[in-house]
């Protein structure tokens, strides 16, 4: 072969022989030509319908979200062809995020890994410039930056059980923010038990993970435990069976505890639930936000409930109710193995004791030594 068909290895380039003798870089300008034109919108779904079939719904619907949000901001910069992405668009992004909506650190990590994920799904598509996704930066989190605090303190619990019970008794919105509370479970494993999994002799909730039938639990097998009930929610969902529950079964025939006329009671439905009745305007009858108006306030609608800043998703609820058993000196173990929670992250996400608390609870046990 003569010199000027050699191939020459050339550094990070892409080689093209040449007869003239050489090798030459593409430009900029012809890789992007060999990029495949995409709306970002469509990209999105696409990358989501990818990985369905591989990560939780719960993932998913963050994943979503998060996209979403993406998109849009590249719709208002009249983005229309994913191609066009480059590393200083989603710095600028982040930029604009921070600004506008106050990122938490956290937050602002499980964004920009979301959207690092899915540019690097893109890469393989030929959507955007090969290796773009090592160009976007992630915050590295340090010490708590990592752990969120948002808590319901057992007094607003109280309030908000209270209200729902004497305007709402026994319904859905009652049982199901009720149970939350009381089992200190995730809103996945409330709406994966079945009118079977209750027994009103004994008294007892038994969680199962059903993945192949739609609801499967966080630790898969290891979260399956039977759990006592109060006498006061024995009552509530005794009541709830036999007066209000819908007689309705499942797309996989199965009988749900907490259902609608539309079958089983929907993960979204359960979030809608805490944020609409942790509103102050609801249990208490006022707003603490100065300046707004409860006649006027968007976050009455239904849409908008999650735009009240004083309203809660159903995580909180569990944080709290977590606490509240802590400084009612419940054992960890206990807690534990009720929450299906290690004692490890019980100490590091959903403890919100204060040092000064944990020393006077050590207190009282000082006179039995």
């Amino acid at each position: 072969m003569s010199d000027a068909l050699q191939d020459t290895y050339v550094p990070n380039a892409i080689r093209v022989p040449l007869l003239s003798g050489g090798l030459l870089r593409k430009s900029k300008s012809k890789l992007m030509k060999e990029l495949e034109p995409i709306e970002p919108a469509l990209s999105v779904e696409m990358y989501l319908d990818d990985r369905r079939s591989h990560q939780s719904k719960a993932t998913t619907t963050a994943h979503r979200s998060r996209l979403s949000s993406f998109v849009d901001w590249l719709d208002e910069r009249g983005i229309d062809n994913l191609n066009e992405l480059t590393g200083r668009l989603v710095k600028e992004y982040k930029l604009h995020r921070r600004k506008e909506s106050d990122w938490a650190p956290s937050t602002e990590k499980s964004n920009l890994d979301t959207i690092r994920v899915f540019v690097r799904w893109a890469e393989g598509i030929e959507a955007v410039e090969a290796n773009l996704s090592q160009r976007i930066q992630s915050p590295v989190l340090n010490g708590d930056e990592n752990v969120r605090h948002t808590e319901l303190d057992s007094e607003t619990s109280e309030k908000v059980l209270s209200n729902l019970e004497t305007y709402h008794y026994c319904s859905t919105q009652h049982v199901t923010l009720a149970l939350i509370w009381h089992t200190m479970c995730r809103r996945s494993a409330v709406h994966a038990l079945d009118l079977k999994d209750y027994d009103p002799k004994d008294q007892h909730l038994r969680f199962v993970h059903r993945p192949e039938s739609g609801t499967p639990l966080k630790n898969k097998e290891k979260s399956n435990r039977y759990m006592a009930v109060s006498d006061s929610i024995a009552e509530l969902l005794d009541d709830w069976i036999a007066y209000k529950r819908p007689e309705v079964v499942d797309e996989y025939g199965r009988k749900p505890l907490l259902s609608s006329k539309n079958g089983r009671l929907h993960g979204s439905t359960i979030g809608g639930y805490a944020y609409k009745y942790t509103q102050p305007c609801k249990y208490d009858g006022e707003c603490p936000v100065d300046g707004r108006d409860q006649e006027s306030c968007t976050a009455a609608s239904h849409q908008k409930i999650a735009d009240c800043p004083e309203s809660v998703s159903p995580h909180p609820f569990r944080r709290g109710s977590i606490t509240h058993w802590l400084r009612s000196d419940v054992p960890p173990r206990v807690i534990s193995d009720r929450a299906d929670v290690s004692e490890r992250v019980i100490e590091k996400h959903y403890d919100e004791r204060t040092e000064l608390e944990e020393m006077e609870q050590r207190r009282e046990f000082l006179d039995s030594i």
